[in-house]
């Protein structure tokens, strides 16, 4: 099971964008999330094709289980 921490902005377009991290810590603590999330927004630090990112959307935890099937 392979987890991901999405986290979702709006960009000045007002698309949202969303990028994702491998293996989060868990528990995840929600108010460092949010942090990380301002403070992305405060630096700059990422861009879109829609301009720079302006507000937060959303963060989840995405779950991903895959199961292969045998083709003989």
């Amino acid at each position: 099971m392979a987890k991901k921490l999405e986290l979702k902005f709006e960009n000045q377009d007002g698309k949202f964008v969303t990028y994702t991290l491998d293996n989060p810590v868990e528990p995840v603590d929600a108010v460092a999330v949010q942090a990380a999330m301002d403070e992305i927004i405060t630096q700059n630090a990422f861009t879109s094709s829609g301009g720079n990112l302006v507000a937060k959307k959303s963060a989840r935890i995405v779950e991903r289980n895959v199961l292969d099937i045998a083709i003989v």
